[in-house]
């Protein structure tokens, strides 16, 4: 009996960072490719067809590059709203608190835009102004969001990708109307393309990160 307890003593450390590394990889890092390649998809197709028609293009119906980008956005926060729903089970009470009151803020956040954004083109007599507005506004609501999920998961690929989108959508709207499409859809679907291939990269050389410790 006495060897049985000795040897559970002697082994219970490494069981114990076995079970705690688990535990960080399953709760704070969120398997986000999905939601980032779609995300890259509205960024590329409907920003980028956007600056298409806006350069003088004419074969392009006006409405596919809205669709797409609404699409795109749409089926995005879709999936990273299951994602994360899926991530708070595993969470304990206040932090599954906090990731729930996060949550509310994609509606609070896109709720006071598009307030900001329709009382500007109303009040300005200017409505092509939502050319502009849309792409830089939600750039940078969705950056702070992907900020705040970043510090609250202790991702630090979710918080720098935010935080890429936070400055893109503030620089970007400092620049002509042509110019805010191009860099939103190079600079903000190369972010997420790239947040992608990291994200795998991650996720993949996980389960190898967690033999090596059990072993």
């Amino acid at each position: 009996m006495s060897a049985v307890t000795a040897h559970h003593q002697e082994t219970s450390p490494a069981v114990s960072a076995t079970l705690t590394a688990r535990s960080d990889v399953g709760s704070d890092v969120v398997d986000n490719r999905l939601a980032y390649a779609l995300f890259a998809f509205a960024y590329v197709f409907g920003h980028g067809l956007n600056a298409v028609s806006l350069g003088g293009a004419t074969f392009l119906p006006p409405w596919l590059s809205w669709t797409l980008l609404a699409a795109g956005f749409a089926a995005g926060t879709v999936v990273s709203t299951v994602t994360a729903v899926r991530a708070q089970r595993s969470m304990a009470e206040p932090a599954r608190t906090s990731a729930r009151l996060l949550g509310a803020a994609w509606v609070t956040g896109f709720t006071g835009l598009f307030f900001v954004i329709t009382g500007l083109s109303v009040s300005t007599g200017v409505p092509d102004l939502q050319l502009v507005l849309w792409p830089t506004g939600s750039a940078l609501v969705v950056g702070l969001i992907t900020v705040a999920e970043g510090s609250l998961r202790r991702d630090r690929l979710h918080y720098a990708l935010g935080t890429l989108l936070t400055v893109l959508g503030g620089v970007a709207l400092m620049l002509p109307p042509l110019a805010t499409l191009v860099v939103m859809t190079v600079g903000g679907g190369g972010a997420y393309v790239l947040a992608v291939f990291l994200a795998h990269r991650r996720h993949s050389s996980s389960p190898a990160v967690l033999e090596g410790r059990a072993s």
